[in-house]
């Protein structure tokens, strides 16, 4: 049995920045030096990323800088930013606001009352508190109060391919259930001080957003034929890489969560992916030449060339994730819906493979189908 994704709701915060106005807060953020804030001005141009969306800014670019209070410039060696729990603090209000934009979204395009909802699954790598967003959800929109509850925590950017495969179970459990799943992060939150170029790297690329999906295991027929893409879920692949656990981290430290990203990663997708996807998607009675598109996660510009040049794709293919990429950032899991979104609404052919890798070094893969 399937799950079919009914709809797909998305949301960023309301203000942005440009990826040249980002660049000259992020040399605020860092030691002092003319070669050094050169370096970080190219780095960002290099992350393929135009605008962004934050939770912490007050006024977007436009004509000036953006606006924000949150980050204080690094007038020390010793500065590192707010500390985790003021970061937190402002995740709990704006995970629950930017959550309910999406979903509310998702429950409009389904045509679905909140109050059929039977399984609510909830995905975020960039905050945490209890009770979460997933009782605010609940208690907002009214869902029932015995309504399931599952929270996929710290899973990083492959989050929302973990979220589908719990939402798939819960349908093939039982047909009659009704699953959302929300994926929401601000990675903004945890913007790092100091001079590391590999977490500036970082700073290039994180973003904001949320994505919920609505769910169920059998279609309507009114849905058959409104329904554009790939709507069925029909598999999910995982594969942890041997020998690449240092390759890829997410950590809580003082002053927010500490991202490390070695310039190996893109080395070693080019050489281990095509097998792992030819491996997997032969159990599913199919080949990489037989998919029609593609939902791959921009872990940046480098991720995405090794991609396309392990599985041979070309720059078609690749497009729809690095229109993403420009004009969202990378927002973590709910990134590839943001793309899934893109190709429903070009009506793209099936099949489509999404396409995500997090800590581990992990793999995770999901094939979906068209009604």
């Amino acid at each position: 049995m399937s799950f079919i994704i009914e709809s797909i709701g998305t949301a960023v915060p309301h203000h942005s920045i440009n990826q040249e106005d980002a660049a000259r807060f992020a040399g605020s953020c860092c030691e002092e030096g003319e070669k050094k804030q050169k370096l970080v001005s190219a780095l960002y141009r290099r992350a393929g990323v135009k605008i962004r969306h934050s939770v912490v800014l007050k006024a977007s670019t436009n004509g000036a800088s953006a606006q924000q209070d949150f980050y204080r410039p690094m007038l020390a060696a010793t500065e590192r930013g707010p500390s985790t729990g003021r970061r937190m603090q402002r995740y709990r209000n704006a995970a629950t606001e930017l959550a309910g934009q999406a979903i509310a979204a998702a429950l409009s395009k389904a045509e679905t009352q909140a109050n059929a909802i039977t399984h609510l699954v909830t995905v975020s790598c960039s905050g945490f508190h209890a009770p979460g967003f997933d009782i605010a959800m609940i208690r907002e929109f009214r869902m029932p109060a015995n309504v399931s509850r599952t929270h996929i925590g710290f899973m990083g950017c492959h989050g929302a391919l973990n979220g589908l495969r719990v939402a798939k179970a819960f349908a093939e459990a039982d047909p009659a259930a009704r699953v959302l799943m929300c994926a929401v992060e601000l990675c903004s939150l945890h913007h790092q001080y100091g001079w590391n170029p590999d977490r500036i790297v970082s700073n290039s690329l994180f973003a904001d957003g949320a994505a919920a999906v609505v769910g169920r295991a059998k279609p309507e027929r009114s849905m058959r034929k409104r329904a554009k893409g790939p709507r069925q879920l029909t598999a999910c692949g995982s594969v942890i890489l041997p020998d690449t656990e240092d390759l890829m981290s997410w950590s809580i430290g003082n002053h927010g969560f500490e991202m490390t990203l070695s310039p190996r990663v893109p080395e070693v997708i080019r050489q281990s992916l095509r097998p792992k996807l030819e491996s997997w998607l032969g159990r599913q009675h199919t080949s990489i030449e037989e998919i029609g598109s593609w939902a791959i996660h921009p872990g940046g510009p480098r991720i995405l060339d090794a991609c396309a040049e392990a599985a041979r794709l070309n720059g078609e293919a690749l497009k729809p994730s690095r229109c993403v990429l420009e004009n969202y950032g990378n927002m973590s899991s709910p990134t590839v819906l943001f793309i899934l979104k893109k190709l429903a609404a070009e009506n793209a052919p099936g099949p489509c493979v999404l396409l995500a890798f997090g800590p581990g070094l992990t793999i995770e893969m999901a094939l979906l189908k068209e009604l």
